[in-house]
């Protein structure tokens, strides 16, 4: 076996890639990371849903959360524009169980851990290292990558499973034309953060608000560690750009708009940068080809209103790791052995999808849902706190119809490739 033979390369370290290393390094598999970026390094996405924790339990982290330190997260509350408040969602009235509970992370430490526990797990994790392309036998299969690492070397390595974990920069979907926009949910992101702003008391001092802006339009507010809070708006383009492109500009007009988010950060200082980004919510019109398959953000990503983002990476590490493993274990690594994995996470997808549209659209509010249908709260915090695999949301939705409309499920997603649909990405 030469040194450049391996089970599994992933391409990306964050916490879909590492958390799939990391559990198929666990069962004796031979796994590569690599990784263009020196970790640890600044993403953001640092609200958990509650059901984070059972991917993380899985990996045996849970301790180390804890260990940490990061902000805990009882709940998430709404904010009118006038800026009247809900009651908080508390999860531990849904459920009592250890996951009600859940953090508020830097993600510059979050996945850092990560990336250390696919290491301990027995992975390779190369830094600084890019994927340019990937290599291909005669038929078209999947069968490695060309990577160039920080001094310019490239390296042919050779994999009987590739997995793309690269994040928004999706470099299967993208080079090969399969990503494909969310027809409606065509959001872009500005946010920053304060130091010093005022924290709610008790419970929900690390509770995530979503306050709304005019034109359905919402800010978060998340309260971390340190005395800093991450605040961001969310809304279409035209709306934030109808004046002014400059980010800080904007965020001063919006955050004087709404009551609540411009109490709590009068007595706070803004630090820091001002990020943008667009393109908010997409999908890639395939899961798997013959020897590769996509997970986290490189496969989808959905309008980040309900904090689904790293709960999605981490779960879609788990279960295309289950999936590799079950490939290998019977040496048949096409891309039919990872059908299953893409109806699962487009069917998890579409529902939280669903209740986005519904938060998005001007005659749906949630205390008009649990108002006419309380029996279906229990089933409606299932959705949000992450309980989104399980058989139990028709009648939900249902109900959601009686208010508003909501969107056809997408036709894709959950097909794999057929031979030649792979673009060179050289």
């Amino acid at each position: 076996m030469k040194s450049t033979d391996f089970d599994v390369i992933v391409i990306g370290a964050g916490p879909a890639g590492s958390t799939t290393a990391a559990l198929l390094a666990e069962k004796g598999h031979r796994v590569l990371v690599l990784e263009k970026e020196k970790f640890p390094r600044y993403h953001v996405g640092e609200s958990m849903m509650p059901f984070c924790w059972h991917t993380l339990d899985r990996l045996g982290l849970v301790a180390k959360m804890e260990e940490i330190g990061f902000q805990q997260k009882h709940s998430v509350q709404f904010v009118t524009t006038d800026g009247i408040i809900s009651k908080p969602f508390y999860f531990f009235e849904h459920d009592e169980h250890p996951s009600a509970v859940t953090w508020q992370v830097e993600r510059m430490e979050f996945d850092q851990m990560i990336v250390e526990k696919a290491r301990e797990s027995g992975a390779e994790v190369r830094e600084q290292h890019r994927v340019l392309d990937l290599i291909r036998d005669a038929e078209g299969k999947v069968v490695g990558v060309t990577a160039e690492d920080h001094e310019g070397a490239r390296h042919d390595l050779r994999a009987r499973v590739v997995v793309d974990a690269s994040g928004r920069d999706c470099l299967v979907s993208s080079k090969s034309r399969w990503r494909k926009r969310d027809p409606e949910l065509n959001k872009i992101a500005i946010w920053t953060y304060f130091e010093g702003a005022m924290r709610d008391p008790g419970l929900d001092a690390g509770s995530t608000t979503v306050a709304y802006v005019p034109e359905k339009g919402w800010f978060w507010y998340i309260p971390m560690r340190n005395n800093r809070i991450s605040v961001g708006i969310v809304a279409e383009r035209d709306y934030l750009y109808r004046d002014t492109r400059d980010p800080a500009e904007i965020m001063a007009r919006e955050i004087g708009e709404n009551e609540w988010i411009k109490e709590h950060l009068s007595v706070g200082q803004q630090v820091g940068e001002y990020w943008v980004t667009g393109e908010y919510s997409y999908r890639s019109n395939y899961c798997a080809s013959d020897g590769v398959l996509l997970v986290g953000d490189a496969f989808a990503f959905l309008d980040p209103v309900f904090s689904s983002g790293v709960f999605l990476a981490l779960k879609s590490g788990e279960i295309a790791a289950d999936a590799i493993h079950g490939a290998l274990t019977v040496g048949d690594t096409s891309a039919e052995q990872f059908r299953q994995y893409g109806e699962d996470l487009c069917l998890a997808i579409e529902r939280m999808r669903k209740i986005v549209y519904a938060f998005y659209h001007p005659e749906f509010s949630f205390g008009k849902l649990v108002k006419r249908n309380p029996e279906l709260r229990p089933t409606l915090t299932d959705l949000l706190v992450g309980n989104i695999f399980i058989d139990q949301f028709d009648e939900l939705f249902d109900a959601v119809r009686e208010i508003c409309e909501l969107p056809a499920e997408l036709p894709y997603g959950h097909q794999v490739a057929p031979a030649g649909a792979l673009a060179a990405m050289a």
